[in-house]
């Protein structure tokens, strides 16, 4: 696919677009063995662009999916044990793709893949404070003050944590469901935080992950990840 030409130079690290702009208006980009203009495009596959008699050379294209992941899979790309694993529902058994932080095995719903590591790194730093959103179904005998313990929640087991924002979105008798945000991705931390507070979890479902969100996504599926989602996470 053709793309502007300071775009490329800047994709392949050489300069900022605003320098590679320079860098054509002074005749130091070829297309094909033609000086470029400023404003002309070429297609990476196919066009040879240089810059001053060097190739450019483009990094590999990152690949990014979501997949709804569903109970009774473990989110690694293999398992000694033999039990079923995410990798068994992306293409070609996941290739050099891994996981985004970890969804355990009775959990489901959202799980970002990728093999940039960059991007990855950004999501699961707590200092980013990457929103992670879960619908979570529990049974408890006091529902109205297990959400009150939760929404006041600040440490976990003596280990702080910030207070995640605990909506009761419907409430029959002792079962109740409930959308919990947190920041942290704590190893099974919501379970955790409603064992503590006297709920016990039912069903689990990951359904936001920062800017990007599972919305209908059928069960077992995956998909590309939009380029808008891709650059929201590659800016944090």
């Amino acid at each position: 696919m053709k793309q502007r030409l300071q775009k490329l130079i800047s994709a392949a690290g050489v300069a900022s677009r605003r320098a590679a702009e320079e860098m054509i208006r002074a005749g130091r980009v070829t297309v094909n063995g033609e000086t470029a203009l400023l404003g002309a495009s070429a297609d990476p596959d196919t066009d040879d662009v240089r810059v001053d008699g060097q190739a450019l050379r483009l990094p590999a294209r990152r690949r990014y999916i979501v997949l709804n992941k569903p109970r009774g899979y473990v989110t690694t790309l293999h398992d000694d044990r033999g039990r079923p694993t995410v990798a068994d529902l992306i293409p070609d058994g996941g290739g050099r793709l891994y996981p985004v932080g970890r969804l355990d095995m009775d959990s489901e719903g959202l799980l970002i893949l990728t093999d940039d590591g960059d991007a990855a790194n950004a999501l699961m730093h707590p200092s980013h404070q990457v929103d992670k959103v879960y619908t979570v179904f529990v049974r408890g005998e006091d529902i109205p003050g297990a959400v009150a313990k939760l929404r006041a929640m600040d440490s976990l087991e003596g280990e702080p944590i910030a207070r995640p924002a605990v909506t009761l979105t419907e409430r029959r008798g002792q079962d109740a469901e409930l959308q919990v945000v947190i920041h942290e991705g704590k190893n099974r931390q919501v379970r955790r935080m409603c064992a503590c507070c006297g709920l016990r979890v039912r069903r689990l479902i990951r359904i936001a992950e920062g800017p990007v969100t599972l919305g209908s996504l059928p069960v077992g599926k995956w998909r590309a990840m939009t380029e808008d989602e891709i650059s929201h996470i590659r800016n944090f």
